[in-house]
């Protein structure tokens, strides 16, 4: 699942939002290193409602136009799931390595976090 997939489900998984809401949230969630385009944004949100991932959860008109609020299936927060606990295992095994390895800054006690 490519990041901005992810960070897209993420971002629904707290409850219904509009495309502009997704890609706020999305932006939150990366901390700025993630900016989703509006076409980006609306091809993936269009894939991940084909794969069933996410709904159309309502419609409105908003200053003549329409606002689409988009939620996460239970298939999509499955997937999602299954994708978080893949990454932990991942970034367990590189900060794993990454400690033992010798003359290294983050071979020292204290790397990622852990008490010095």
């Amino acid at each position: 699942m490519q990041e901005p997939t992810f960070l897209i489900l993420t971002a629904l998984a707290t409850g219904p939002k509009h495309g502009y809401g997704v890609t706020r949230e999305v932006a939150e969630l990366s901390e700025g290193a993630v900016t989703l385009r509006a076409g980006t944004l609306y091809g993936a949100l269009d894939r991940l409602v084909e794969q069933e991932l996410v709904a159309v959860d309502r419609q409105e008109i908003v200053d003549g136009r329409l606002r689409r609020y988009y939620r996460l299936t239970d298939a999509g927060a499955a997937r999602l799931a299954e994708q978080a606990r893949r990454l932990r295992k991942h970034a367990a095994a590189a900060e794993s390595r990454l400690q033992a390895r010798p003359d290294s800054a983050f071979g020292l006690p204290g790397a990622f976090g852990a008490p010095a």
